[in-house]
């Protein structure tokens, strides 16, 4: 089986070091200004982004997350006062409470100040393009398959 050239090999550990190290510390950032962990803070972000409710499978889709894992984040975030799901045609809506809602709100400058500290001050702002428009490639680049 075929193997990473060296430089192959540095540069996915370099990419996925520094994506892992970067969303930490956002994260890091958020939990001990707010409580809320980085997928509390996705999770709340997103219902406040769509009116405050979205069905829980798109919930789940735009999280990237499988729908048990979600299921059991939601049951811990209902716990707390966060959301509240309720049955909808042929399926669950999940809803943002107002102390979801207050609580993302708080958030949401603590997040901008991570990122801008974590991600966008070390680069300049051609590093900024350079690096964006490489990402965007990334995003769309399509499987053989599809």
């Amino acid at each position: 089986m075929d193997r990473l050239a060296g430089d192959e090999l540095e540069f996915w550990h370099a990419f996925k070091h520094a994506a892992e190290s970067v969303r930490a510390r956002v994260a890091e950032d958020i939990a001990a200004a707010t409580g809320l962990s980085d997928p509390d803070f996705g999770v709340l972000t997103r219902l406040a982004d769509h009116a405050g409710r979205l069905r829980q499978n798109q919930l789940a889709e735009s999280m990237g997350w499988h729908r048990s894992r979600l299921s059991h984040h939601l049951t811990r975030m209902e716990q707390r006062g966060l959301v509240e799901r309720q049955p909808a045609d042929d399926g669950v809506e999940v809803l943002l409470t107002e102390f979801g809602r207050a609580e993302a709100e708080r958030a949401r400058p603590v997040h901008a100040a991570a990122v801008r500290e974590h991600l966008l001050a070390p680069l300049d702002k051609d590093d900024v393009a350079t690096v964006k428009a490489a990402l965007d490639r990334l995003r769309t680049v399509k499987k053989p398959s599809d």
